[in-house]
């Protein structure tokens, strides 16, 4: 047979076969023979290089790497989907759908929410030509080379008469049982397992090498179309029989619903049993199904009118808690933490411990060493003791009592009458405890960013009597590191030129890592950019620092109070001595922007950045002239809000401070 008409032949056979298994779920063939198949088309290719087109079966196993990632422009902007989180709050969206939509029917489309990556997958003229994340909604990062590795994903779309554009969106996902192939291998190689499906799909897609992506195997849901030409459609659920007509997968457990009533007995049958699934689920989404409605219904600069996200309630697990051990903070704070045995799995990790928080907390819970606990991640991210399970108790279960001795030290402690808080009575130079944390905290990376102060070698310092205050640090000698465990004479060498190096990081950094009180990383930008010099900071009255955005009288009056202390000044006077530069230089104005937009304002960011880190924005901020503030009030311009944005949207909302989003803020300041 001609090579050219063979190598077809086996392409269209093992396309066909590909959407039997990924889209029908019902493979025609065993693993061998579509082994056998694919195996004799790669031989034609290497044999015929000009027979290996573009969307050839074989280009799954991924190309060169690529240098980096582009940036890609999405025609459609993809949005957000606004978040419920109870029953009442879902019969309200129905009542505003209804509202708008002068009281007539509606029905409803449920579909389950996958835990993954969204994405955004362009073909012209039938071809896969881009893929790309979301992003921030309006730009993503072009990731089509390992797309392109993903056998969910068609490399060409499966009709005759294929459109000159057409944009399918959904979700890439790993499954669990992916993660756990993958960490069974990590763990035999001594490496560090990966948390949870969701993270380690992300970060596949950022990997440049797409043969690496190849060995992961990530899947892919479609749910939504983006830009289309030559595509007429009038319904969610007419969409989605498209998209699996295209070659699509299109998850199967949807559900059309004729009222709230039936969306909310749907979404409470997958409370439970989205356990059972392969694949991690986080809630469900609601849309209207008739595309007419949803033109009038519309969207906000954010989300669309016509659908929901109801999120499942975070998950708890039952325990015991095996013991109480305390903390000792760089402040002296006394925190007890509960240790869970066994450890649980919650969100994807396994959780051992959690903070009790303070002895209010642990007495109005009546919490005791052997209670079985309901742990639970707030927000999914921090772990907490919900309550506690009293009828489970034997009576061995007992009382925890704040210990009178600091653990550490072994100093007084003390309780304040209007505080929950336990407190150590020692001063920082004279419990370990609280100078290890101060240690860190100085060394941490948005403060002096001293690379290798870690735990391990901090404990060594301060346990061998040679660092009793942050000064000393500047003052330890090659012999006295070299005579450390596990420290050679290369090691200790690169400490050294780490301590030196710190010297220059500037004042804001410096005032991140003293751990003054109530001066966090925020306020030291501020305050460093207020006076630009220690000699300056130094020598202001509680009147003029009171009068600078964010820092109130009480603020004021502790940051004062500490310049003045004995030790606040013998520390800045000894540092000094020690050539630590205390000034803070104005940051250039990056290259390419434009405009004077913030020259002056005072703006608060909060939520989470798709474009920018926090340190990063908030420098830019700076850079330009404006005034990065932590707190809202009547004097802030704007506030920049990110996804999840709580309190101080409410609050800005409510001062009717102005509100914008990265796409307003890039071109507020000429950002292309």
């Amino acid at each position: 047979m001609i090579p050219a008409v063979r190598a077809a032949d086996l392409r269209r056979e093992i396309d066909r076969h590909n959407r039997r298994y990924y889209v029908d779920a019902a493979p025609e063939i065993s693993d061998r023979e579509y082994d056998t198949l694919l195996d004799e088309l790669k031989a034609l290719e290497a044999q015929h290089p000009e027979l290996a087109v573009p969307d050839s079966p074989t280009q799954r196993v991924g190309g060169e790497p690529i240098e980096g990632f582009e940036t890609v422009a999405h025609r459609v902007p993809m949005l957000s989907i606004d978040n419920t989180y109870n029953e009442g709050e879902l019969r309200d969206f129905d009542r505003g759908i209804r509202k708008l939509l002068g009281g007539e029917a509606v029905n409803y489309v449920v579909e389950l929410k996958i835990d993954g990556v969204a994405m955004s997958l362009t073909y012209e003229a039938g071809l896969l030509t881009t893929g790309a994340t979301r992003g921030d909604g309006e730009r993503g990062d072009d990731v089509t080379h390992n797309l392109r590795t993903i056998p969910d994903v068609p490399l060409r779309l499966h009709t005759d008469e294929p459109l000159a554009l057409f944009e399918a969106r959904g979700e890439i996902y790993m499954t669990r049982a992916e993660l756990v192939r993958i960490n069974r291998q990590r763990v035999e190689n001594g490496e560090k397992p990966y948390e949870n499906p969701r993270n380690l799909s992300a970060g596949t897609l950022k990997l440049l090498d797409p043969k690496l992506c190849a060995q992961r195997r990530l899947s892919f849901f479609a749910y939504a179309i983006g830009a289309v030409e030559g595509l007429t459609l009038t319904s969610h659920l007419e969409l989605l029989a498209k998209l699996k007509s295209f070659g699509f997968p299109v998850n199967p457990h949807t559900k059309e619903c004729a009222n709230i009533d039936e969306v909310i007995a749907f979404c409470n049958t997958w409370c439970e049993k989205r356990h059972e699934l392969p694949y991690d689920t986080d809630g469900m989404v609601i849309k209207v199904d008739d595309f007419s409605q949803r033109e009038r219904l519309g969207t906000t600069s954010k989300f669309p009118r016509w659908a929901r996200a109801y999120k499942f309630a975070a998950e708890q697990a039952l325990t015991r808690l095996g013991r109480i051990e305390v903390q000792v903070g760089r402040t002296g704070k006394l925190t007890p933490v509960a240790w869970f045995e066994p450890p649980v799995r919650l969100a994807g990790t396994t959780v051992s411990k959690s903070t009790l928080h303070n002895a209010d907390n642990i007495r109005d819970k009546d919490i005791r060493v052997g209670d079985m606990v309901v742990v639970e991640k707030a927000g999914e991210i921090i772990p907490q003791v919900v309550r506690v399970e009293t009828s489970a108790r034997t009576g061995s279960e007992t009382v925890f009592e704040f210990p009178k001795q600091c653990p550490i030290c072994g100093a007084a402690t003390r309780k304040d009458d209007d505080s929950p808080f336990v407190y150590c009575s020692a001063s920082r130079s004279q419990c370990g405890g609280q100078l290890k944390r101060q240690l860190l905290q100085y060394a941490r990376r948005n403060a002096m960013d001293i690379e290798g102060l870690g735990k391990a070698l901090v404990d060594q310092l301060v346990d061998a009597g040679l660092v009793r205050d942050i000064p000393d640090l500047y003052r330890v000698a090659l012999p006295q590191l070299v005579d450390l465990d596990r420290m050679g004479k290369k090691s200790a060498e690169n400490f050294l030129e780490q301590m030196e190096a710190s010297k220059s990081r500037g004042l804001s950094r410096l005032l991140a890592g003293l751990g003054i009180e109530m001066v966090a990383d925020s306020m030291a930008d501020l305050l460093a950019n207020e006076f630009e010099s220690m000699t300056a900071l130094r020598a202001a009255t509680p009147e003029r620092l009171a009068r600078i955005e964010g820092i109130g009288p009480e603020r004021a009056g502790s940051i004062h109070d500490w310049f003045a202390s004995e030790h606040g000044r013998e520390l800045i006077d000894a540092l000094i001595d020690l050539g630590v530069d205390m000034t803070e230089k104005s940051a250039p104005r990056p290259a390419g922007l434009s405009g004077n937009a913030l020259a002056g304002k005072s703006i608060v960011v909060t939520g989470t950045l798709t474009r920018y880190g926090r340190d990063e924005i908030e420098l830019l901020i700076r850079q330009l002239g404006g005034k990065p503030s932590g707190s809202v009030s009547k004097k802030t311009d704007f506030l920049l809000a990110g996804e999840k944005a709580g309190s101080k949207l409410d609050k800005a909302t409510a001062l009717g401070v102005r509100v914008i989003d990265e796409v307003e803020f890039d071109k507020m300041i000429g950002k292309a």
